[in-house]
Order: structure tokens, then sequence, then C-alpha cells
């Protein structure tokens, strides 16, 4: 039951500051009530800048997030991600809304389906592929740590987050308050480490200092969702995340005895990557 001090206060109209008081002391005086429930405060989020297009499509067969973005002003985009049987669908919509293909650009090389970026080249000529210099694929740009991808006057910041593979990158804007993590962090959960020269201990390192020292506000966007989510922050995955919340021996522990199966389009998928995504086009 609520104190009479906190009803008299809420049915009194009082300013919000009179009202978290009387909970305050409510709850001090009340340890059963509400003291061990450990939600964490939601930040404010960072609205997006009106000349910013952002754009979140998704691949049902392997689960793979696509993000187009855009300046709405210069109509210059980027993709992000795109996969090889959907790459009609990204190039009819870039057409739809009459923006320009500037980057197609994966956050690593993927082994659970063949990137788009290769065919989306010829379908929208003029694009060029980029992807991390660590990541041993063919692009025609490669780009590392610190360096600043350009489309209109918007940029995204590239932070190395090796672990999952060792070319493995997060793409930052911070004007907007996102970062696309790729398959280093996802929505409760991270990256394999047991193939592609996945590490552990390299992956807990890279989001505890890439990732998780962003602002706790910044909404994360993934290349993977397997439960229906689509987006989560810093904030939430530094409280929750039930893996890189752990230290970093136990997440060592946890990793290692995951026991997942081998990845059904590895042998296909990984040799196409290392081309662009080009290996079976004619």
């Amino acid at each position: 039951m609520f104190s009479k001090t906190l009803c008299k206060a809420l049915r009194g109209g009082v300013n919000s500051f009179h009202i978290k008081d009387a909970l305050k002391c409510h709850v001090n005086n009340s340890p059963n009530i509400l003291r061990h429930h450990h939600c964490m405060m939601l930040p404010e989020s960072i609205s997006q800048s009106p000349d910013f297009f952002f754009r979140q499509l998704f691949d049902n067969e392997s689960s793979t997030y696509t993000y187009l973005l855009a300046d709405t002003t210069t109509k210059e985009a980027i993709i992000i991600d795109p996969v090889l049987e959907l790459a009609e669908r990204d190039a009819q919509l870039i057409r739809d809304l009459g923006l320009t293909l500037k980057y197609a650009m994966n956050t690593h090389m993927h082994a659970d389906h063949v990137t788009g970026t290769g065919l989306l080249k010829k379908l929208l000529p003029g694009s060029k592929s980029l992807i991390s210099k660590s990541s041993g694929a063919q692009a025609d740009i490669y780009v590392e740590e610190g360096v600043d991808i350009q489309f209109g006057r918007h940029r995204l910041s590239v932070r190395a987050t090796p672990g999952h593979t060792n070319g493995c990158v997060t793409y930052v804007s911070h004007e907007q308050g996102v970062a696309f993590t790729g398959d280093a962090l996802l929505i409760r959960g991270c990256g394999r480490t047991d193939f592609q020269e996945g590490n552990s201990k390299t992956l807990y390192n890279s989001v505890h200092s890439q990732i998780f020292t962003l602002p706790d506000s910044f909404k994360l966007y993934p290349a993977h969702d397997y439960k229906g989510q689509t987006t989560t922050t810093v904030g939430e995955e530094k409280h929750y995340n039930p893996r890189l919340t752990k230290p970093l021996d136990e997440f060592i522990k946890i990793m290692e005895n995951l026991n997942l199966p081998y990845p059904k389009m590895i042998d296909r998928a990984v040799p196409a990557n290392r081309v662009c995504g080009l290996h079976d086009l004619p």
C-alpha cells in the first residue's frame, strides 16, 4: 500500500519533485517494495536530424538486418550489410526514393549469407563496395579504425570491433546517436567466436572499449536478430546483456560452451564474400 504522504501528494497535484521525494521516503521505509526491482532508468534518446534518412530492412532467411541511410538534401546514400537475394529489392527502393547509392558496405565478412554488394554495384552503376581492411575480402574501398565515411553532409566513424572475425567494425553516427554493430554486439547477445578467427577475449574487449564507451542513450542496430527485436541501446546492453555483463573469464566460459551447430551457409558464403559476393554471378 502507498503511504498517506504519497497519496496526499498525488491527489494534491504537487510538482514532480515533491512526488519523487515522497516516493523515495516510501521506498526507504518499505524494504520489500521496489527495492529489489533492478530496472534501469531510460536515458533521454537523441533525436535524428530532419535531413537524415534511415530505413531498416530484413531478410527472413538469414535473419539479417540491412540498413539504408541517406542525406535527404543531396540524396546520397549508403547501404550496410545487404543480402544477395534481396539486392533487387534494395536497388528498387533506392530508385523509388530518388537516391544515389555511394557505398554498399559490410560490417564484416559474413558466414551466414552472401553479401549483395557486388550485385548492387551492377544494378546501380557508380556505387562502390566498402569493407574493413582487416576483413580479407575484396572491395573498392578499405576502411580502418578512425576513418570517417561521408555521404552528403553525414558521416559514420569506423570503430574496430574484432573478435567475431578479425575484420569486424562498428559504424557510429555521433550526431544521430546510433551505431551499427554488425555481429560484434547483438540484442542481448553477441556473435559467436568458434570460427573465422573468432576470439572471445578479443570480442569482449572490443565491445567494452568501443561500444560500451558510447553514451547510454545511443541506439544500437545489429546485423541480426532471431527473436523479433529491432534495436537496443548502449545502456540496455550494459545492464541486461546476459553474456557481456559478466567478468571476462566467465564470458569466455560461456562462449566455449555454446555448442552451436556448424553454420549451414559458411562453405558457400565465405568464398563468395571474399570476392564481394560475385562468386556465382554471371
